[in-house]
């Protein structure tokens, strides 16, 4: 733990047991009080959104793909764009609760559980996006009934569907001492249905020596498999593209762009979240100023890392001047995508770069707006990825158009809406703060 955080800890009382039965009461206190008429009304309101997400949907596979905007040549839009903008997000747990981990850096302690939570609440819409974009929600089953070993499609379903197994996995491991904590210090204080949870959840935790060496154990060899699972999944979604040979996409700096670009984009998410949970649950002396320094330090490192694997993707193919490939290069520079495009580069480097570079003094408002910029530009960047491709192929099909339409709208904001969703209920059934790492420090 950093020494502002013990700090702050040992001004609260006279001894370690008083510091950290103040955290454990600042930290469980979301989880017992009632949610406020704020909250409830949020709540409903992304439940509409979603709802209204769900119907677009079902009018969809009622009607067919020709609701949307896709077409010949454009085969790929909004959904496989939200796809992979969903997969970075969920790269924020990994990042900084696993890689970290295996790094020992303290400072990431009072961030872990809402990066955790975070990949949790993203995943399942990743993995819906690419459902949706079936249009046939069945023809799911032909990637388990005809498998074949040499399409990336199947090294993708593989690397994801491993991911989200350890991932769940890694996150409940993560919360059994801190369950086992709502089991003993919140009984008779809230509902009957989170008393069974957090004792069932408990899993008879009592936290001996042998518990707690195999419980680090665990920990530990999670964070190992899940470091290379975020490096497996994210090149393989790159893969996707790259292995085919459309303008734009056939390049061996495919797979790390896409890491990198997901890592940027996870710690933005983290960014985000982390100043809106510290301000709404009053959590500024857990979680200080320090620590948000070090987290924008390592953004800021990110942004430069996406800085400069961008450059060095666009002036390789401008050094080329490949026929096909400069139609891309020339429709994202001067044509049709150059407003997409631009908005993507400030996005994604400029504004973000800017905000970080001087977010000493500011540092909550500069991390809140780079996080929340930086997550709008890494969309805008799997779009300049994916249709201006698509709408130049080399087949003779002439250049294509696209738009999204509004059931793929209603079908964006509802997935959105629904993470959001299960980030807030998260946050008012668990600690957002892993209790038992900040004892350890």
């Amino acid at each position: 733990m950093s020494q502002s955080i013990a700090a702050d800890l040992t001004a609260v009382g006279h001894s370690q047991a008083i510091d950290m039965e103040r955290v454990e009461e600042a930290v469980l206190k979301p989880l017992v009080n009632p949610a406020g008429w704020r909250f409830a009304a949020f709540a409903w309101l992304l439940a509409a959104v979603f709802a209204t997400g769900l119907a677009a949907w079902a009018w969809q596979i009622h009607k067919c793909l020709g609701v949307t905007g896709l077409g010949v040549p454009i085969f790929w839009g909004t959904y496989i764009i939200n796809f992979v903008w969903f997969i970075g997000i969920s790269h924020a747990g990994t990042l900084i609760s696993a890689i970290l981990r295996i790094t020992d850096a303290a400072w990431r302690r009072p961030f872990t559980r809402i990066a955790e939570t975070i990949t949790i609440a993203s995943l399942p819409f990743a993995v819906t996006c690419v459902i949706v974009d079936l249009g046939r929600p069945d023809r799911l089953l032909n990637v388990l009934l005809y498998p074949h070993m040499t399409s990336p499609l199947l090294w993708d379903v593989c690397c994801i569907t491993a991911y989200f197994i350890t991932s769940c996995l890694y996150f409940y491991i993560a919360l059994i001492p801190d369950f086992a904590t709502c089991r003993d210090r919140l009984a008779g204080k809230v509902s009957g249905w989170k008393e069974k949870l957090y004792r069932w959840g408990a899993f008879g935790w009592k936290g001996t020596e042998a518990e707690v060496r195999v419980h680090r154990g665990f920990m530990t060899a999670l964070s190992i498999v899940l470091l290379a699972l975020v490096v497996s999944v994210h090149t393989n979604v790159g893969f996707v593209f790259g292995m085919t040979s459309k303008p734009g996409w056939h390049t061996a700096v495919i797979g790390p762009y896409f890491v990198i670009g997901a890592a940027f984009q996870g710690l933005g998410a983290l960014s985000f979240f982390i100043v809106l949970v510290r301000r709404a649950f009053h959590l500024e002396w857990i979680i200080p100023e320090e620590g948000l320094q070090q987290l924008r330090k390592f953004f800021l490192a990110l942004t430069c890392f996406w800085g400069y694997f961008t450059g060095a993707e666009l002036l390789t193919t401008f050094y080329g001047q490949h026929t096909a490939e400069m139609a891309v290069f020339n429709a994202k520079w001067f044509g049709q995508y150059s407003v997409s495009f631009w908005a993507m580069i400030a996005g994604c480097f400029f504004i973000p770069f800017y905000l970080l570079v001087t977010g000493r003094k500011n540092i909550e408002r500069n991390l809140l707006w780079a996080g929340f910029i930086g997550n709008i530009g890494m969309w805008l960047e799997r779009y300049t990825i994916i249709v201006p491709s698509g709408s130049r192929p080399f087949l003779p099909w002439g250049i294509g158009h696209y738009a999204l339409s509004m059931v793929e709208w209603a079908i964006f904001a509802a997935w959105v809406a629904g993470f959001f969703l299960v980030f807030f209920l998260f946050a008012r059934v668990l600690p957002m703060l892993t209790i038992w790492e900040i004892e350890e420090a």
